[in-house]
């Protein structure tokens, strides 16, 4: 048998607790412990008169069963007075039951201004005024349980009851703004429509019904939807004679009565009357972002297909097996994007590389002698495949886009990504999951430098309410996200991201509004706008290729993540990494709070090449001559695209000992480009003056030229500016 629900040391506020369901409320808590305060302005169904009796009676009752409580007199509409009863009896307010309510019952047309007034008073006013004065309270204590009270007139109308009508309507969205506004601090507000025998309902109920429907039957609701253990939250329930049902809103499929660059017109909406009152396979919105979403993908629809009308239900549960099929294999049309180093420094920024770390000047300079493009750029590139609307071209998919999650993400390079260049990528459907709450999309993009393959990366993008269309629930295509061990990691790096970090990365082309207005973020449930999730993957792999691989991009091989929770800018993410030979595991953590915003990610590195085993030894042939060579050997594929980027020809002194041991010249002007030994055939741009030992280093990544030149260790003469392209050939095309 289950404990019995209790409320011990809660401090619990009805209203209209003199009688009817508010003294069922107040003696049901008092009876499993709470500390009750038993508000009743004493007057009658109509709202004339005031006195104490009532709510004395009803304290006398809980304390004669040996329970606590005090009596508040005050009307609703005072509602500070109401709480500081509360405040100052027991120093703490946890429920508030917003129960007070009077009848002033006329036919539309006979309801007088006071009428409509004081309906709306007591009961809209009453409880935004009783309710606010307990909010800040409840944020406090992070904890608060409020009970809103509609009515089936409210709901579906009723004769002689507009007044009325409009204020229990109104009641429910107080109610379900509450329940958005307070989730984060924990504080739940629901809403009944309570069917029972009170003081109002006593002249209009036949008294055999009036019997059947008693307080107590409702009672046992509002203790669970005020439990500390009960998460409902936004909830709408009718409830009388011992049922209680929950109520949601329902919408049609309906139909698109518009054409692009068309005028809408009344005849347009005549003909397509039947099918948007058509309730089959009717849509439930459960909130104003699955709502709005209706009308985002119209927009995106009529863009598309010129407004031909189709079904745009946030949820795809009416979508055959056979549709979902149809999807796989699909090509979205293929898609061409040039960057420079520009886009490459303002992802790196946008993922957090700062000059405050001397290593990542790298990814944020474009001079310096190793600059490489980060490897988790090929996301960018790849993601603008799908964001040219091209997903809402899939067939037997209708897709809202409001509804669609970043599951998870695999990226894996062949090389690594040009510095600057033009990738071609080209998308397909890979597989569609069946995960029951919703559908799984695998989006493979495969990105092309001329003929050959840079990067693929797989998207899992998770379309909510999508699924329970009998498809399967996995996929061999699936790259497998994997548990991170069991141990404490090996490392742990942390980032605060800035205030302007989402502002900041969105500039590298993902334009969603939910990373930027305050008002979107808003309609999506976030109480501001939050860090895109492939932010937060490129920190996190920032953070293990720092660690394990000294920033060498070319090390880089694969990532895959999977998305959990969102992070919001300003926060710090902590990176927990574990190695396993060359996969390294981890889990990305927002310090502040402790949840896990990536989990299930492991990063595969390629093994550090061993280039001590190819140099030669001390007194053997000068170690630089291998470098030359293998520039030269490199050259001779892509020599004539070197030559319309660098036009320079530049000459290499190498020393041994003080004295010049040899000369090279890297001819990037002439032709196709060539390497040669010896002095230039003609006149250098640029003569560069180094030792065999120190030119090894700067190709290894272990000597920056800047320093080395700074330092006097490397001598250079002529256009010294053009000495900055060099970065290039040694970073590209200088590894042995």
């Amino acid at each position: 048998m289950t404990s019995p629900l209790r409320f011990d040391g809660r401090v619990v506020l009805v209203t209209g607790a003199g009688g009817g369901l508010g003294r069922a409320y107040a003696l049901a808590f008092a009876e499993r412990g709470a500390l009750v305060v038993v508000n009743d302005l004493g007057g009658d169904f109509k709202g004339v008169g005031k006195g104490s009796l009532a709510a004395d009676k009803v304290v006398e009752e809980i304390k004669r069963k040996g329970g606590k409580a005090v009596a508040n007199y005050d009307s609703v509409e005072a509602g500070e007075k109401v709480v500081k009863t509360a405040l100052d009896a027991f120093g703490r307010i946890d429920v508030v039951v917003n129960n007070a309510g009077i009848l002033r019952d006329r036919s539309f047309s006979r309801i007088s201004d006071e009428d409509w007034d004081i309906i709306q008073r007591v009961h809209l006013r009453g409880s935004f005024q009783v309710t606010r004065a307990a909010w800040d309270h409840m944020k406090k204590q992070k904890y608060g349980r409020i009970i809103m009270t509609s009515s089936a007139s409210g709901i579906y109308g009723n004769f002689g009851q507009a007044n009325y009508s409009a204020a229990k309507l109104g009641i429910l969205g107080l109610a379900n703004t509450l329940a958005i506004e307070g989730r984060k601090n924990n504080i739940h507000c629901n809403t009944i429509a309570p069917n029972a025998g009170s003081r109002m309902t006593q002249t209009v109920m036949p008294e055999d019904l009036f019997e059947a429907l008693k307080p107590e039957y409702v009672a046992p609701l509002i203790l669970w939807l005020c439990h500390e253990s009960c998460e409902e939250n936004g909830g709408l329930f009718e409830v009388g004679a011992g049922w209680i049902g929950k109520l949601r809103w329902e919408r049609t499929l309906g139909a698109i009565a518009r054409q692009k660059n068309q005028p809408m017109t009344p005849e347009a909406v005549k003909a397509n009357w039947e099918k948007i009152c058509d309730f089959d396979n009717a849509s439930k919105p459960q909130n104003i972002q699955e709502s709005v979403a209706g009308m985002i993908e119209v927009l995106h629809k009529i863009d598309a297909e010129g407004g031909v009308s189709i079904n745009h239900t946030s949820h795809a549960t009416s979508t055959a097996t056979s549709g979902f099929a149809g999807a796989i294999g699909y090509k979205l049309p293929s898609f061409s994007s040039a960057y420079t180093e520009m886009e490459t420094i303002m992802y790196a920024l946008g993922v957090g590389a700062s000059v405050k770390d001397p290593k990542d000047l790298k990814f944020v300079y474009e001079g310096s002698s190793d600059f490489s493009c980060l490897p988790t750029f090929g996301v960018i590139i790849a993601q603008k495949s799908m964001m040219g609307g091209g997903l809402a071209e899939i067939p037997g998919l209708s897709i809202n886009f409001a509804q669609v999650l970043h599951g998870e993400q695999y990226l894996e390079l062949y090389k690594p990504l040009p510095r600057s260049g033009k990738l071609k990528c080209e998308a397909v459907v890979a597989d569609v999951l069946d995960k029951g709450s919703g559908a799984v999309i695998l989006m493979d993009v495969y990105s092309y430098s001329g003929k050959e393959l840079i990067c693929y990366n797989q998207f899992s993008l998770f379309l909510v309410g999508s699924g329970g269309f009998g498809g399967k629930r996995t996929s061999e295509k699936l790259k497998v996200a994997l548990d991170v061990p069991s141990r404490s990691p090996d490392a742990v790096l942390r980032d605060t991201t800035s205030l302007n970090q989402a502002a900041l990365y969105r500039l590298s082309g993902d334009w969603n509004p939910l990373h930027i207005d305050p008002n979107f973020a808003s309609l999506a449930g976030f109480e501001k706008p939050i860090l895109h999730g492939l932010c937060t993957f490129g920190f996190s792999a920032r953070h293990v290729l720092r660690q394990f691989a000294d920033n060498d991009v070319s090390r880089f091989k694969a990532i895959k993540t999977r998305f959990a929770k969102p992070v919001y800018p300003g926060q710090t993410l902590q990176t927990e990494m574990w190695k396993e030979g060359n996969r390294i595991h981890f889990q990305t953590k927002v310090q502040e709070t402790g949840d896990i915003v990536i989990s299930n990610a492991y990063v595969d590195l390629v093994p550090k090449l061993d280039i001590s085993a190819k140099i030669p030894s001390e007194g053997g042939e000068l170690q630089s001559t291998l470098v030359f060579e293998e520039i030269g050997r490199r050259l001779k594929e892509v020599g004539r695209e070197v030559v319309k980027k660098v036009k320079a020809v530049f000459e290499w002194h190498i020393t041994k000992g003080g004295d010049i041991a040899a000369k090279w010249t890297i001819d990037l002007k002439n032709e196709s480009g060539k390497v040669y030994k010896g002095p230039a055939k003609g006149c250098a741009d640029t003569t560069i003056i180094i030792s065999d030992d120190d030119f090894m280093q700067v190709v290894l990544g272990k000597l920056d030229p800047q320093k080395a030149f700074f330092s006097g260790r490397l001598k250079a003469r002529g256009n010294i500016m053009l000495s900055q392209k060099l970065q290039m050939i040694l970073k590209d095309y200088a590894k042995l």
